[in-house]
């Protein structure tokens, strides 16, 4: 049975609001993990235990498929400026059209929700209020994104899983989360682990 989101995002609410803000004036959660882990359903139910929080998901700010070795420089980019209680910009990624699009401005204070593989680096640790790593088992995780994306993109799925795996590896994503949940309802502290 999955974790129920909102129990979850009622736990990561209470963290979060408990480290106080971490980006500038702002609060900052991650939600990382493996693609088709239920990252996004995660995200969803934080903007309802955290009214007025602002999701980025990551997947929009990478450059197609093979854009995640990139993505932490990205971030960091979005980051640097609401660290001082400034605007950030990022660039939305047009899957369809396969090119940059148009550009999002995230204001200042309040909640931000990153949401997405290596949405979380070392580079911005000392800016996460807490890392939420979610994951699920591999076969479940791909039958998810093939139902999503059809089987034609397999061949990406199969190559995406493939870079995802060395960037958790280098990163150490999963050991620096403060929150670990699995599609069999478990939520848990990460034993001695601090996104930080």
């Amino acid at each position: 049975m999955p974790s129920d989101p909102a129990r979850v995002a009622a736990e990561v609410g209470r963290r979060l609001l408990a480290a106080g803000p971490t980006l500038g004036s702002a609060r900052l959660v991650c939600v990382d993990g493996p693609a088709g882990s239920g990252k996004t359903t995660l995200a969803d139910a934080l903007t309802h235990a955290l009214p007025g929080s602002t999701v980025v998901h990551c997947d929009e700010m990478l450059q197609g498929w093979r854009g995640l070795p990139g993505l932490a420089a990205t971030v960091a980019d979005l980051l640097a400026p609401l660290a001082v209680d400034r605007p950030g910009t990022w660039r939305r990624w047009d899957w369809l059209a396969d090119g940059w699009a148009e550009s999002h401005v995230v204001d200042p204070g309040g909640v931000l929700v990153l949401e997405g593989v290596g949405s979380w680096s070392p580079a911005i640790a000392h800016l996460v209020g807490v890392l939420v790593w979610v994951e699920a088992d591999s076969t479940l995780r791909l039958r998810r994104g093939i139902a999503r994306d059809g089987e034609q993109m397999r061949p990406q799925w199969e190559q995406w899983r493939l870079d995802e795996d060395a960037l958790f590896a280098t990163l150490g994503t999963r050991q620096h989360a403060d929150v670990l949940v699995d599609t069999d309802g478990s939520v848990q502290p990460a034993a001695g682990s601090s996104s930080r």
